[in-house]
């Protein structure tokens, strides 16, 4: 660097510049100072004598990579800490916020990386403390945004700290010095709340309170995505001050005499408070002292209506009282003195709510659990005092069920952004809360449900005579209504299953209710209704009639169903003629064939009614009743396009595989040869078309999307095949006599991905030996017949792919066909349905050549596409395990440069996050290295061409095996690996195979840690070999995972 000044114009540059590239190059210059740890020095200097924020905060931001990245001298860090923190008392209050800001977060990264190294980085508080008692607002700001920065710190896991370790400091700083800043924080409130205070101070004051309060005490590692916080596990020794009643007013205090941002994080910390473990408190009195104290705050709250017209205490609040009844039983509730106010307080400020439900759409969920828990709560109730929810559950559903017919309206005028019912999150939260409310005064409730919707089904009914479709904006009001009304009903059936209160009268209900929803199907597809399958708002009516048939199947359909809900088919039966549920089912399937029908051009609709039809078939007792009914024996009959329209659109073809899975599911369920042969018909007619059609004309759309929908139905197909009998009646019908067509469509239509992808997925799925369905008779050569074939369609495929020109979206158009190209082949290698020495027997090139090609197209994708893509990494490291344990002389017998190509990359692979590829590649090394010892390791010269090839493999690469084995035990002793048992094999044979890398790469690894613990750990690798025999017997190798157990967990000890 020439000159701080130029030092300081690239650093502008860096930070500020909109230029990319000159932002890049500013980067790459100035990169050393946090990779090169020379510079180390550099950075203090610039601190000292720059005036420049910029250069500042490269220095700082530097040094906190330098420390996180580099293992530094214990001195050093020392030295840097002690700089931090006198450069931030002499110069802090001139620092721009940024600078500060970087370098409280080095010299607490600092403080958790040396917890256990020094004594002195423990001191930590009391050095903090230090700005707090110099008397000056700056000082007091950057001493709380040092405690603020350090349990952020201690609570989050760093990169390239182990987890066992992090938790380990973690536990230590909470127990040595977290309660401290806890009460340091309470300390600052309390002094900050009587002086007019700096803004910024309280900010930083309250935010240390939460985070203390939010600390992971005991390394649960809570989602904080999560809106539900569990039981805080306050440690004991807080307990004196959280039973100080002065400790919670505080927060009430702030949140009185405060906005938002501060008001609602005093919130958030009495919502911690209130979810305190039961057992922190001394006894049964303290704890609902406790109580009382949060019920009397919360009802001044809402006896004020104090800081609630601001959202984010608003929402804030909600969370609050709902917490109070996860973390307190409804009995202790009723016990506390002014219950009968707070409850009513609590059901107006519910109600209010959901009649500003614009506003308020967010926190309705709290409030709804609130309610919803406290129901639950009442069979258990024991208490003499009442518990008055009987006055007002029944208003607050009935003010929720009329809040969402009202948002109907609300949403055709254009008065709000975001219809509630495209909300599917906030609409699955609020309905799986509904069915408690709903069935706790269930005769109420469901007499005001009827009289809201027998008039809108009248009105629906009537708008379906009249000849022409009658006011749109009426109709579609009237549908919106109804989709809420189908929706709650089907959660309140639903929460049949879960409801504790007596069976029979509630079912009498429920068939009261689900038999206005069966009258509206009656409706919903007659008359001029039948115009308006394009409108969105009946589309929508229709998916709610779909979730409501799903809720009922569970609760109501099926034998054991059917015995216990007697009462529920009694009612169905007066009120419409549906005796049983084999005549609901009826209706179902009706609708399902009617939605199929109708529904071609609504993707979502025709998906959501194949999963319910996915559903029932794929329960063995309900695939057992449909197999009964005429309207599914007359889809198994007309299947084809002429009867369902979603066939032949394009956009739904993915759906075509989940339809004829179904069909399939219910066509084997009788295993009829004559039935299958009939079903086929139509799909036989589009082979037979196909393969007459002409060389010119097979590059048609027409053909094109014939394939697509063909391939795709024959997915299906072959996934319902589960037995020997069934895929024999797949297999027989389509080889020899159709197999041939699948090789001319992948070589005329390599490069167009759309029919390429369904048809090797469709072979993929067809070769896969799942259940041993694949089991052919001894005398039979189907299986070599089979192999042969996809080794002709993955040369067709792979021999045109490779030639085509690289596309600008690679893996649309050539990566995904080759990881399921390699798919099919790991499959077949496998599936344990072909004796592959046949091959080389006879001569036969189909091994070979298929092998051969899917090599070529591996090695025809660099190694980091492969990595950035997880099922193309999935399939090309599966192949690869399956090669080197069942094929490993094609793999030795490649020439050295590939050969080092792919063992390098099963050394990128045991590195991989994904656990799954970690382990594969692990197997793989495993058996090459296996391979190696036993058959040159021990030998006393190679017997076989395979082991002399791999021999001289390894002489001209000999640091393949020892960079596979450093990774291994980097893996095992510094990260937290959850596969550790699938990584101990392959460490076994590595080790054996030279013993004088294993002890080259124990100095190695000994070097990298501290001096004064370097005797210690060579005493944990003198155990790892304890009692280890020279052998690969299946004993040998459990005692050395044994012993790699220990001294992982012997080595990461401090």
């Amino acid at each position: 660097m020439e000159s701080l000044a130029h030092l300081s114009v690239l650093c502008e540059r860096l930070y500020t510049s909109q230029d990319p590239a000159e932002r890049a190059h500013a980067e790459s210059t100035l990169a050393c100072f946090s990779v090169n740890t020379e510079y180390i020095q550099q950075c203090q200097y610039i601190l000292d004598n720059s005036s420049s924020p910029y250069a500042q905060l490269l220095a700082s931001s530097s040094l906190v990579k330098q420390v996180t990245e580099h293992v530094l001298s214990l001195q050093l860090r020392l030295d840097i800490r002690s700089y931090v923190l006198t450069f931030l008392a002499s110069k802090g209050q001139e620092l721009q916020g940024f600078v500060t800001t970087s370098l409280i977060q080095l010299l607490c990264r600092i403080t958790k990386l040396g917890w256990y190294d020094d004594d002195r980085f423990r001191d930590i508080v009391k050095e903090a403390m230090k700005f707090l008692t110099q008397g000056m607002v700056d000082h007091f700001l950057i001493g709380l945004k040092i405690f603020n920065q350090l349990v952020s710190e201690m609570n989050q896991s760093n990169p390239g700290l182990s987890l066992t370790h992090h938790r380990k400091t973690a536990c230590s700083f909470r127990d040595l010095a977290l309660f401290q800043i806890f009460q340091i924080s309470l300390t600052s409130l309390q002094q900050l709340q009587m002086d007019a205070a700096d803004e910024r101070l309280r900010e930083q004051a309250i935010a240390l309170s939460l985070k203390c309060l939010s600390f992971d005490f005991i390394g649960t590692s809570l989602d904080e995505s999560s809106e539900d916080l569990g039981t805080i596990q306050i440690p004991s020794s807080w307990r004196p001050v959280l039973e100080d009643t002065s400790t919670m007013q505080l927060f009430f205090d702030y949140y009185a005499s405060t906005k938002p941002p501060l008001s609602n994080e005093a919130l958030e910390c009495l919502v911690r408070l209130a979810s305190v473990r039961r057992s922190l408190f001394s006894g049964e009195a303290e704890r609902s002292k406790f109580l009382s104290h949060l019920m009397s705050g919360t009802r001044e709250i809402l006896r004020t209506q104090q800081g609630l017209s601001e959202h984010e205490n608003y929402h804030e609040y909600c969370r609050l009282l709902g917490r109070l009844k996860t973390n307190y039983q409804l009995s202790e509730l009723v016990s506390v003195e002014n219950y009968g106010d707070w409850i009513r307080l609590v059901a107006e400020f519910t109600i209010q709510s959901l009649q500003s439900w614009q506003w308020a759409s967010g926190s309705v969920y709290y409030l709804l659990g609130l309610w919803s828990r406290l129901v639950s709560s009442v069979p258990y109730l024991k208490s003499d005092s009442p518990s008055l929810l009987d006055s007002y559950v029944p208003k607050i559903t009935e003010a929720y069920i009329t809040s969402r017919l009202d948002s109907v309206q609300a949403v055709l005028q254009n008065n709000i952004a975001e219809d509630p019912l495209d909300n599917e999150e906030h609409l699955q939260d609020q309905l799986d809360s509904l069915p408690y409310l709903c069935r706790f005064q269930y005769d109420k409730t469901s007499s005001y449900i009827v009289a809201l919707l027998e008039p809108i089904l009248q009105s629906y009914t009537g708008a379906g005579k009249m000849q022409a479709a009658g006011e749109s904006q009426q109709l579609q009001a009237m549908e919106g209504q109804l989709t809420w009304l189908v929706h709650i009903i089907g959660a309140i059936v639903r929460g049949r299953q879960s409801s504790s209160s007596s069976a029979e009268p509630q079912e009498v209900i429920d068939g009261e209710l689900a038999a206005r929803v069966f009258q509206l199907i009656q409706v919903t597809d007659t008359g001029s209704h039948v115009q308006r399958y394009a409108v969105s708002s009946k589309q929508r009516l229709d998916l709610a009639i779909l979730s409501f048939f799903q809720n009922f199947r569970r609760v109501y359909v099926g034998d054991q169903a059917m015995h216990s809900s007697k009462q529920l088919y009694a009612r169905l039966n007066e009120l419409l003629g549906l005796q049983d549920h084999l005549m609901v089912l009826n209706v179902i399937v009706g609708k399902i064939a009617t939605n199929l029908k109708c529904y071609a051009q609504s993707e979502e609709v025709v998906e959501q009614t194949l999963n319910l039809f996915q559903e029932l078939a794929a329960g063995y007792m309900s695939g057992k009743l449909l197999l009964k009914l005429d309207a599914v024996n007359y889809i198994l009959e007309n299947h084809t396009r002429e009867y369902f329209p979603f066939l032949d659109e394009y956009s739904n073809s993915r759906n075509r595989t989940i339809f004829y899975f179904t069909l399939g599911r219910l066509l084997f369920m009788e295993d009829s040869s004559a039935k299958f042969k009939a079903f086929i018909s139509s799909l036989q007619q589009v082979f037979v078309s196909l393969e007459v059609t002409p060389e010119q004309v097979f590059r048609s759309d027409g053909v094109k999307f014939a394939l697509i929908g063909l391939m795709r139905d024959l997915r299906g197909i072959a996934m319902a095949t589960n037995s020997r009998r069934t895929y024999g009646l797949l297999f027989d019908w389509l080889y020899p006599a159709h197999t041939p067509l699948l090789l001319r469509a992948m070589e005329q239509w390599t490069d167009t991905p759309e029919v390429t992808t369904p048809l090797l997925k469709f072979v993929a799925e067809f070769v896969i030996n799942k259940t041993q369905r694949l089991t052919f008779d001894s005398s039979s050569p189907n299986g070599i017949l089979l192999f042969r074939e996809i080794s002709k369609l993955i040369v067709a495929y792979g021999s045109r792919i490779l030639a085509l020109p690289t596309p600008s979206d690679p893996y649309t158009y050539k990566y995904k066909g080759i990881w399921v190209a390699l798919t099919i082949l790991t499959r077949a290698l496998a599936g344990n349905y072909v004796n592959f020495g046949v091959f080389e027997l006879y001569g036969d090139r189909a091994l070979a050549d298929a092998l051969d090609m899917a090599l070529k197209m591996s090695l025809s994708i660099p190694l980091a596409s492969i990595m950035a893509f997880r099922k193309l990494a999935r399939a090309y490291f599966a192949l690869l395990e399956v090669l080197c344990h069942n094929h490993t002389s094609v793999i030795v017998n490649l020439d050295t440069a590939t050969f080092a190509h792919l063992v390098g990359s099963l050394d990128t692979g045991v590195k991989c996050l994904d656990v799954s590829i970690s382990s594969q590649c692990a197997s793989a090394v495993d058996n090459l290295a296996a391979f190696y010892f036993n058959n040159i390791t021990v030998e006393e010269s190679p017997s076989s061409a395979a082991a002399v090839n791999l021999a001289r493999h390894i002489a001209e690469c000999p640091t393949l095996f020892p960079e596979i084995l450093k990774s291994l035990f980097e893996i095992v002793l510094f990260e937290d690996c959850s596969n550790q048992w699938s990584l101990s094999r392959p460490m076994l044979s590595l080790i054996l195979i030279n013993e004088q890398i294993f002890t080259g790469l124990k100095s190695q690894i000994l070097a990298t840690q501290p001096p004064d613990q370097q005797h210690r750990l060579a005493g944990c690798f003198d155990k790892l070999m304890a009692d280890v025999t020279r052998t690969l017997e299946p004993k040998n190798r459990d005692k050395f995972t044994q012993n790699l157990t220990v001294f992982r967990h012997d080595f990461r000890a401090k």
